[in-house]
């Protein structure tokens, strides 16, 4: 018996040295004797202290660490710190992101050091590499990439747990009772982090808005927008203070601005758009020449600096489009109403006016505040009709009352020369008629302005959008494809005409002069080689030789996979293949467009550096200074952050779409293709709605299957089956929660 307690004493602390270097180096600037330490590792008997004191008096002998005082050590730094971002995994380890290192650099789960997913970090390597790859230690936070969650809520009689949705928050967080914000057992809420004491094996928060009962549809919708910061209503002092703008157009106004209203003028935009950033005019010149502008809405006029709404405005900095829903950067007043360019109104506008001719050469520009009046609103879809009916097409007859357009173009046929009762040259009659031969005239020169654009190496990204028909409740009865046409194409060219020579305007004029240029920078030679390496599977073949032939490549493989099964998965690959865009003060070009000089211009109602590059023309127009580079690519770094939380909200809104459809297709077969493979399984996308689920390793159950990372497939072990990336299978819906959003799929045979 006595043995047995003697052995229990000298059993000795787990890790005790590591975990000795890692309180020291945590806080290397301060000493700590040995019962310090104890207290630290939360031990308090004689044996342990005993065992602390032997591992010290080791370490100083090694010169590992050094006796700052009598005895009290600090570590020895001869260890050259770094910064990074964690990127977590589920199982509680990670890798840290750096620039210092060609690879990303382990970090086992007992180094994490309370780090969370995303979070910027100090650390340090070990000199030598564990497990074959670089390993490191966190030793501090520098920054938090976020202080909320969103998560399910579980009340017991004291205390409360919040289990996050995130999928790479490996802890769950502690939430004291009083703190629930009357939230019940079960609900979904929204949680703040308050504190992580150094004992506590959860961070502690407080609960901060309660979302409703998991699995609701607006209750999902708005955990979406709540995960990532993203808020769903204005608050009320920023309603008050639009709703009090003047927004009528006065005649004092008028006489500071060119007065464009006689100009044939219109829009076209997607059939359920509620506000229009953006109109088109068209008038032959005597000359000759084509007088185009491009009008957008002057969001400036109304947005002015320094007061609430402009706060507002860019703290959220774009629009964010929801399956749903669109939470607005503007209130409604400004976005649906006064700024928005609807038919038969007039509008105070900002203009880029360019006289062009048939080879798309630009003879003369000019840019300033307008005021215009459009004619008539288009769809997409109307104008396409207008552009195939030229070629022999006749427009299907439809209501003209339960429209808002003037079209009225039924059985009407058109030629691209200009009819005898048109008259396009000075003061433009603005009938149906005009508009049509301006579509028709206009679509012309969008496509000679593309092939420009492609021989000049732009890529040609026309990736398909999935969509969904939704009924009262919000339930998606079906699932369509958003593809770019002609009419889509049309408006896209002369935009990005606008973009392009309004940063020219600036950038080119005086280079020094502050602007907020949209950057696309060339894509990663290792992204490339890997892209290679995926389609190489399909029969598929990049040059990567100079820039030029790796641009037209891709474009050939783009225009290869168009129609075939593999096409969304090879789109998707050649996307992340590329770059990131971003908005800067420092210009280096956007590579995607292949345009040496890029801005956003052209949508100032949903993105705010659209709304600071209208300032800043302006100001520059007035023969102001400079614009002060700093407080610009703050601002800059600001949107192009707001911008990607907007774009992981709306994948995710349209993921949680995707698994509510298929809840009700359970029972049925669907044709996939593989989409993606890992460790733990197979990612299959289902041909005809692009929905995508996974087939866990455990359930294919036919064969012991391992991952083959150089063939991106599943090996059956046995049978040497083999579910290759690219492969096209058959599944069937095993699970679809709505709460998880995870979409889990078994094999058919």
């Amino acid at each position: 018996m006595t043995r047995k307690k003697r052995r229990k004493s000298q059993k000795g602390i787990s890790n005790l040295t590591n975990t000795i270097l890692s309180i020291l180096r945590k806080d290397r600037n301060q000493s700590f004797n040995y019962k310090q330490i104890a207290a630290k590792i939360g031990v308090n008997d004689a044996s342990s202290r005993n065992q602390i004191i032997k591992a010290l008096a080791k370490l100083a002998a090694k010169k590992e660490i050094a006796q700052a005082e009598r005895g009290k050590f600090k570590a020895i730094i001869n260890t050259e710190y770094h910064t990074g971002i964690l990127d977590m995994s589920a199982k509680g380890s990670g890798y840290i992101i750096c620039d210092d290192f060609d690879d990303d650099v382990f970090i086992a789960s007992n180094n994490i050091n309370r780090a969370l997913h995303g979070d910027e970090v100090e650390f340090y390597v070990y000199k030598r590499r564990k497990r074959g790859k670089i390993e490191g230690e966190i030793t501090g936070i520098i920054k938090r990439e976020k202080s909320e969650y969103v998560g399910v809520i579980q009340i017991h009689s004291n205390y409360a747990f919040v289990i996050a949705d995130h999928g790479k928050m490996h802890k769950d967080i502690f939430v004291p009772i009083n703190k629930t914000f009357k939230a019940e057992d079960g609900d979904k809420v929204l949680v703040k982090l308050e504190d992580w004491p150094e004992k506590a094996d959860s961070p502690y928060g407080k609960v901060i808005q309660v979302l409703g009962k998991p699995g609701e549809h607006h209750t999902e919708i708005h955990a979406i927008l709540a995960e990532y910061g993203l808020p769903h209503e204005f608050p009320e002092e920023v309603e008050t203070y639009a709703n009090k703008l003047d927004t009528s157009i006065t005649t004092e106004e008028i006489a500071k601005r060119r007065d464009m209203r006689k100009d044939l003028t219109f829009t076209i935009d997607p059939k359920d758009a509620k506000d229009f950033d953006d109109a088109l005019s068209f008038e032959v010149l005597d000359n000759g020449l084509y007088e185009v502008g491009i009008h957008i809405a002057d969001v400036s006029h109304y947005l002015k600096e320094g007061t609430v709404l402009d706060d507002e405005a860019y703290e959220r900095a774009t629009s964010v489009y929801l399956v749903d829903r669109v939470v607005p950067m503007l209130p409604e007043v400004l976005s649906n109403k006064a700024c928005s360019l609807r038919p038969h109104e007039e509008k105070y506008t900002f203009s880029a006016v360019f006289q062009m001719n048939d080879a798309c050469e630009i003879k003369n520009e000019w840019y300033g505040r307008t005021v215009t009046y459009s004619d008539a609103r288009y769809a997409y879809e109307e104008a396409q009709a207008i552009i195939e009916n030229n070629t022999g097409l006749v427009l299907p007859e439809r209501s003209l009352s339960k429209i808002e357009t003037t079209t009225g173009l039924q059985n009407m046929a058109i030629n691209t020369t200009i009819p005898e009762d048109v008259s396009l040259t000075g003061k433009a009659y603005n009938t149906p008629k005009e508009i049509a031969y301006a579509i028709l005239k206009m679509d012309k020169l969008a496509k000679t302005m593309r092939g420009k654009r492609m021989s000049s190496g732009a890529i040609s990204f026309d990736k398909v959008e999935v969509k969904f028909h939704l009924n009262e409740d919000h339930n998606p009865t079906g699932v369509f494809f958003k593809t770019s046409k002609d009419a889509n194409k049309l408006i896209e060219e002369f935009m990005l005409l606008a973009n392009r020579k309004v940063s020219e305007f600036i950038g080119k004029k005086d280079p020094k002069k502050t602007f907020v240029y949209r950057v696309h920078d060339e894509p990663d030679d290792s992204k490339l080689a890997n892209l290679q390496g995926i389609i190489s599977k399909f029969g598929y073949k990049l040059n990567l030789k100079d820039r030029k032939s790796t641009s037209a490549s891709l474009n050939n493989l783009l225009k290869e996979v168009n129609g075939k099964k593999e096409q969304n998965l090879v789109d998707t690959l050649a996307v992340r293949s590329m770059s990131k865009a971003e908005y800067t003060t420092r210009n280096i070009g956007h590579y995607g467009l292949a345009f040496d000089y890029y801005s956003h211009f052209t949508s100032p109602i949903r993105r705010y550096p659209d709304v600071m590059a209208h300032r800043l023309l302006q100001h520059y127009l007035d023969g102001g200074k400079s614009a002060n580079e700093e407080v610009y690519e703050d601002k800059c770094n600001h949107s192009s952050s707001m911008e990607n939380l907007a774009t992981r909200a709306e994948r995710d809104s349209i993921k949680y779409m995707q698994i509510k459809f298929m809840q009700d297709h359970k029972d049925e077969e669907f044709a996939g293709v593989i989409s993606g493979v890992t460790d733990w399984g197979i990612y299959v996308e289902i041909i005809s709605n692009k929905c995508e689920g996974m087939v866990s390793v455990r359930d294919m159950k036919d064969d012991q299957y391992a991952f083959d990372q150089d063939l991106y497939a599943m090996v059956g072990r046995h049978t040497k089956k083999t579910y290759q990336l690219g492969d096209e299978v058959m599944v069937k819906v095993k699970n679809a929660d709505l709460v998880k959003k995870h979409l889990d799929f078994t094999l058919v045979d």
